[in-house]
């Protein structure tokens, strides 16, 4: 007798990993983990809100800690959890300053949502879930053991483990006895302005990913891997999963025939091949004539902000799975994705100089808008006009950030040359004893990246 395939979509999914994670989680001892890795918009968060509830469904006693890191995460986290489970008692800790704009509105809604800085507060230990940064956690961790009260938990959740170094996985480590850890090994690595080359090698090193070492000191550990992107098209999932998810990959969780991008009428603009083909294809890539130019590129700057203007001059219906009817694109759909703080400033000015608010779409480094999406992305080429290739501007992630925050379409601005830059500096980065091989390698992901481009090229 043959069975009905289930139906794969998000829901399915999600439920389906929920219950291989907590079965997981019921089986761990002490010391004990749990890894989930994911690639670009597969569902962490979401997972991570379903998990929480089924932990608190199934144990009324259970006070469960869920580690972010940064506040604005914590904040779309416990925005997340109300919105699906709005019986769900949880508190958000935060620091001395007290909450954000965001979750003081969000309380007005949820009056039994606990806003804190005191982690002993009879409120907060009403609530089932506690959310807070790291940072939050071993200010709680430092306060028990000055006092001598030292009060540990059975299970924490960690949200975006990538993104966390070491040194502040090991700083609250000793108050959970078991833990989830959930990230997307293609993102940045954690960022530090110190030279950490006397800690390479080692399995604790403070520079290494949470997940990093956890994995070192647990070799045995096979984490589940999330095995659908619901936010890339099938146009992109492709390129990211064979440039930066080599060993595991993974495949658009919808199909071609579920979005689409229709653009206004154009009127013969410079921009509007480079427009039309995005809209049709997922990509395009505009390049301009080789130059070495200083990193604030005047051109490129403009050139995205002439894009940027034309697009939303000729307007756009925006179709999806969520919504078969459409809806118009909007500025804040858009973002200009760029690898320097200085750049961004030159694409807000180009914007000014077009008569168009730089603070109606997202113009932003691609550090600060890991875990975002938009509908349209814009890419300043980390390369572009470039006399080297350097470490910084080949880092893999980087790239793979770049190139996983759109729904609809990516359009990358760059100068011809890039690919001379690859095959004249080959990498020249230090190897160290015992130091994990970083996968995948920057310079071959690049070089991929451009392959691809290059079939785009307007």
């Amino acid at each position: 007798m043959s069975h009905p395939t289930p139906k794969v979509d998000f829901q399915w999914v999600n439920t389906d990993y929920t219950n291989r994670v907590v079965a997981d989680l019921g089986a761990l001892d002490k010391g004990g983990a749990v890894l989930v890795e994911a690639p670009p918009g597969a569902g962490k968060s979401s997972l991570t809100v379903s998990v929480s509830k089924a932990l608190a469904d199934a144990d009324s006693k259970l006070r469960l800690p869920i580690v972010t890191q940064t506040n604005e995460q914590a904040d779309d986290l416990v925005a997340s959890l109300l919105k699906r489970h709005p019986d769900l008692p949880v508190t958000r800790l935060v620091g001395g300053a007290g909450g954000s704009n965001a979750m003081r509105t969000l309380a007005a809604a949820n009056p039994d949502l606990v806003i804190s800085s005191k982690h002993d507060d009879p409120a907060v230990k009403g609530t089932q879930v506690v959310v807070a940064t790291a940072r939050k956690w071993e200010f709680v961790r430092s306060g028990q053991q000055q006092s001598g009260l030292i009060q540990g938990y059975d299970l924490a959740l960690i949200d975006e483990a990538y993104q966390m170094r070491s040194d502040a996985l090991l700083g609250i480590a000793t108050m959970f006895d078991r833990l989830m850890c959930v990230g997307d090994p293609g993102q940045l690595d954690p960022f530090t302005t110190i030279d950490d080359a006397l800690w390479k090698g080692l399995e604790y090193a403070p520079s290494r990913t949470a997940m990093g070492t956890l994995s070192a000191f647990h070799p045995d550990l096979t984490p589940h891997q999330l095995p659908l992107s619901w936010r890339l098209p099938p146009s992109a999932a492709g390129i990211v999963s064979r440039a930066f998810y080599p060993y595991t990959g993974f495949s658009a969780g919808t199909d071609a025939t579920q979005r689409s991008l229709a653009l206004g009428a154009g009127g013969g603009a410079p921009e509007d091949d480079a427009l039309d083909r995005a809209a049709a294809e997922g990509w395009a890539y505009v390049e301009l004539p080789e130059k070495l130019s200083v990193r604030t590129d005047a051109e490129v700057a403009t050139q995205l902000a002439r894009l940027v203007r034309r697009l939303l001059d000729r307007g756009a219906d925006v179709v999806d799975e969520l919504d078969a009817t459409g809806r118009k694109l909007e500025a804040k759909d858009v973002a200009v994705v760029v690898a320097h703080n200085d750049q961004v400033h030159a694409v807000r000015f180009a914007l000014s100089q077009l008569s168009l608010d730089p603070d109606s779409l997202v113009v932003s480094t691609a550090n600060k808008v890991q875990g975002r999406e938009y509908e349209v992305v814009l890419v300043w080429h980390p390369l572009a006009g470039r006399r080297d290739a350097t470490a910084f501007h080949l880092e893999a992630g980087r790239m793979c950030v770049m190139l996983s925050r759109h729904r609809q379409a990516c359009i990358v601005v760059g100068r011809a040359g890039a690919d001379r830059l690859l095959a004249e500096f080959p990498d020249s980065d230090p190897i160290f004893l015992d130091e994990p091989e970083k996968f995948p390698d920057g310079w071959e992901a690049n070089s991929l990246v451009l392959d691809h481009l290059a079939g785009f090229k307007v």
